[in-house]
């Protein structure tokens, strides 16, 4: 029997009861190295961008995998061209929606609650700004494992803008390599960019400001934009801003150390 103690205990801390907070606490990051059971398309021509932009696309035909896909073709085809990859709570996603009404938006998350949770916002914006350009029917997040799976989605050139806000630092050197910037998958960045594309970063830790800034200037197909430009660009106060991250660092007077990368044609 517990003595009267620790039932007063046990009742002050609502011992059985579910923390409210505890239900909607959702992790910060998740392992990109672990075996997450997250379906994928074969080969971009497999995606079935219909269920995430029905206004854009016809649902999928049966396709052969195998059948080669001319690259005119998919140009001629409505096609995403922004990615916000590590999208969070898809702050950033809907302020490029919003600012591209004609280009198509994809917020990317390895999270399934977090995606659960911009798939309702996206839903709930195109029926709430259905008058306003665009309708937020050009936004859309998908599930997506993009350390592993980013050119399953995207053909060679086809990205104008990609996106790396606020990602996981792994400030152990050992999990250097589960860093969302790294020489392997610059070469993936750099193959689903088009030239002239931008790769925008931003963190509110130094190290790996000094890190991504680093591995994108060593990488042949990058050059850092000078920060006269960067500056001059609207989209910097969006990544300075509007995510849910960026806000947080905002609030704690944190420093933020953004960049942009533009892709250069092949030497």
């Amino acid at each position: 029997d517990m003595s009267a103690a620790s039932k007063s205990k046990g009742k002050k801390r609502g011992r059985g009861k579910p923390s409210t907070s505890a239900t909607h606490r959702l992790r910060a990051h998740a392992n990109p190295f672990s075996d997450l059971d997250i379906p994928y398309p074969v080969a971009p021509h497999l995606m079935n961008w219909a269920e995430f932009y029905p206004a854009f696309f016809s649902p999928l035909a049966t396709v052969d995998p195998d059948e080669a896909v001319e690259e005119e073709e998919v140009t001629k085809q409505a096609h995403v061209q922004i990615a916000d990859v590590g999208c969070g709570f898809g702050g950033l996603s809907v302020a490029l929606a919003k600012m591209f009404p004609e280009k198509l938006v994809v917020g990317m998350e390895i999270r399934d609650r977090v995606v659960d949770v911009v798939q309702a916002r996206v839903k709930k914006l195109r029926e709430d700004e259905a008058s306003t350009p665009g309708g937020y029917q050009n936004l859309a997040c998908v599930r997506v494992n993009a350390m592993k799976h980013l050119p399953n989605y995207f053909y060679k050139g086809q990205l104008e803008k990609i996106f790396f806000l606020f990602p996981d630092p792994h400030f152990k050197k050992r999990k250097h390599r589960r860093r969302i910037i790294s020489p392997t998958l610059l070469a993936e960045y750099a193959y689903v960019l088009a030239e002239g594309g931008i790769a925008y970063t931003n963190t509110d830790v130094e190290d790996l400001h000094v890190w991504m800034v680093k591995h994108f200037t060593a990488h042949p197909l990058f050059v850092r934009i000078p920060d006269e430009e960067l500056n001059a660009d609207p989209i910097l106060p969006l990544i300075m801003d509007v995510s849910e991250e960026g806000q947080k660092v905002a609030k704690q007077m944190g420093a933020k150390y953004p960049a942009a990368f533009r892709r250069i044609p092949c030497p």
